[in-house]
């Protein structure tokens, strides 16, 4: 990679460091007990909750990604098991000083797995479509677009801004120039997202990809999304079948890098938490992931590979100022003293975890030590809600089923936790319980109709952007905040900062504010998940962004 002339993100050293200390590779061939590993076969992992769908712009979570990340590929990627970045598709890239144009040398000879070329032009077609997607349903599921972009060539969903994007050129078939209409700090990091991975526009353009429909709060999406995801990347779809609640990933004999180990990949996707560590003990699965902090221990003395990864996260609870109490900051404020974190992070969170003071971690740059910080203090809080009127309050409580996140082990626990600590302080608390695919987040980021409840983030990058600009950078129904447009408005200016020590000391006023006047939502915890994987198994390197690939692979026999 050609080093940036432009010190415009983060140092991700800090994480690579985590990540090397922390997080070690699933065992070599031979530790594996004696056993040989094979090439070939099939690799089972247990999946925590539906995908979404499996084209990238319209995906934001982790188990849509867990597929999609292995049959499509980023112009840019990260080194296995660290932050840092290293070449994808491009090899190499460099941008102009002001940070606006960026060219990217693209690897030759690789092809989409549809036979077709991939080139520049496939790229520019593929940022060209983001940016020119029509109709307000495609636009509302685009989030990550929105975060990195802002807005589009005609904005129709709510909320949303100026574009970032300007334009691509395709100045030969192994050279693309990407021009944005103003510096962001996101980049270049933003560009290893897996929604900008980059898809076959032969595919886009034959199964009508931007095709999404709404009703009511559902959803549906394109035969692309569906059934006919046609990326670069060393697995090719292979289907997915409800009724065994398993999606097959075949190998890419034709992929253009290091081919693939074992045949197969099947993600089984099993809700229930108790049932993926039966089929783990069975040996029907040969990995699970985030296994809830009571398991940690007990598995790994039964032979299994728990491996942590540095934690590089955060969870949150959120208010929606919606409700007019909310808006109130002295019943914001008395919410967070009435959180007994300490207690939820020593009795719920994974080994390792502490109590978070800001929506980011320690290691990212702009995180202000002098933050306000919220300690335990029921009798406070009473005082709070007394003074504003809302001693009486009753709020409904939303918070995700059938899903374990890296940053939520074990939603129904820290819910049950959290509603109690609530109730000590007099306030009502009405527990919503929502699917997480096809109901929770639909229901708190698009439709904005819980009073508080509890989600979170693992960082795709290093740089404080994808934190506190993901989460307050903008009115979001999530927050019910359009009222806060001094807090979109500084948060976007920190952003703009090129100078490296300007946008620290403007990030560090951000979180100052988030903590005082703003107070969107509360901090909780940062935890290191875990990934587990039977003692056979070689090839995976957990990741502190949870960006495990397959390509690798190998089950042994032993």
């Amino acid at each position: 990679m050609q080093a940036s002339r432009l010190k415009a993100a983060v140092a991700v050293a800090a994480v690579a460091a985590l990540a090397a200390g922390a997080a070690g590779c699933a065992k070599s061939d031979r530790d594996s007990g004696g056993g040989s590993a094979k090439t070939g076969g099939t690799f089972v992992f247990a999946g925590a909750g539906d995908p979404k769908n499996f084209d990238p712009i319209f995906n934001d979570d982790g188990e849509s990604f867990r597929p999609i990340r292995q049959m499509y590929e980023t112009l840019v990627t990260t080194k296995p098991g660290t932050a840092d970045l290293v070449g994808g598709l491009a090899e190499s890239w460099e941008h102009d000083p002001a940070g606006k144009v960026w060219t990217f040398k693209l690897r030759k000879g690789v092809k989409f797995q549809d036979g077709t070329a991939f080139n520049a032009a496939a790229v520019c077609f593929n940022f060209d479509r983001w940016y020119n997607m029509k109709g307000a349903a495609a636009q509302s599921n685009m989030l990550y677009y929105i975060d990195v972009f802002g807005g589009f060539a005609k904005n129709e969903a709510d909320g949303l801004g100026k574009p970032i994007y300007n334009k691509c050129e395709a100045k030969d078939d192994s050279t693309a120039v990407l021009t944005l209409n103003q510096y962001k700090g996101a980049f270049p990091g933003a560009f290893a997202l897996t929604s900008l991975s980059i898809a076959s526009p032969d595919a886009l353009k034959k199964y009508d990809a931007d095709t999404v429909k709404q009703s009511g709060d559902s959803f549906s999406y394109s035969a692309f999304a569906t059934e006919h995801p046609t990326g670069t990347g060393p697995f090719t779809f292979g289907g997915w079948d409800k009724a065994k609640n398993e999606i097959t990933l075949n190998r890419n004999a034709d992929y253009w890098g290091e081919k693939a180990k074992v045949d197969k990949v099947v993600i089984k996707i099993i809700g229930d938490e108790s049932t993926r560590k039966q089929e783990l003990r069975a040996g029907t699965v040969q990995g699970i992931d985030f296994p809830a902090p009571a398991d940690s221990k007990a598995l790994a003395s039964e032979g299994f590979q728990v491996l942590p990864r540095p934690a590089f996260n955060i969870l949150y609870l959120g208010f929606n100022q919606k409700n007019p109490k909310l808006q109130d900051l002295r019943v914001r404020q008395a919410i967070a003293y009435a959180l007994n974190r300490e207690q939820l992070v020593q009795t719920k969170a994974p080994s390792g975890a502490k109590v978070a003071d800001e929506f980011m971690p320690d290691t990212v740059l702009g995180y202000a030590p002098d933050v306000q910080k919220y300690e335990y203090n029921p009798d406070k809080a009473k005082q709070l809600l007394a003074q504003a009127g809302a001693s009486n309050l009753t709020l409904k409580f939303y918070y995700p089923t059938d899903v374990t996140r890296p940053y939520m082990p074990n939603p129904q626990e820290i819910f049950t936790v959290l509603a109690n600590d609530l109730q000590a302080v007099g306030i009502k608390v009405q527990g919503v319980p929502r699917p997480w695919n096809g109901g929770y987040k639909d229901d708190v980021q698009t439709f904005g109709k819980q009073d508080i409840h509890i989600l979170g983030w693992t960082g795709d990058y290093n740089d404080p952007g994808n934190f506190v600009g993901t989460f307050f950078g903008r009115a979001k129904n999530e927050f019910g905040d359009q009222r806060l447009t001094d807090m979109f408005s500084a948060i976007s200016a920190a952003d703009a900062k090129v100078d490296e020590n300007e946008k620290k000391a403007a990030y560090e006023q951000v979180n100052r504010d988030l903590a005082t006047k703003w107070l969107p939502a509360v901090p909780l915890w940062h935890a290191p998940p875990s990934i587990v994987f039977a003692k056979g198994v070689s090839g995976v390197t957990p990741s502190p962004l949870t960006d495990e690939r397959f390509v690798g692979v190998t089950v042994s026999n032993g």
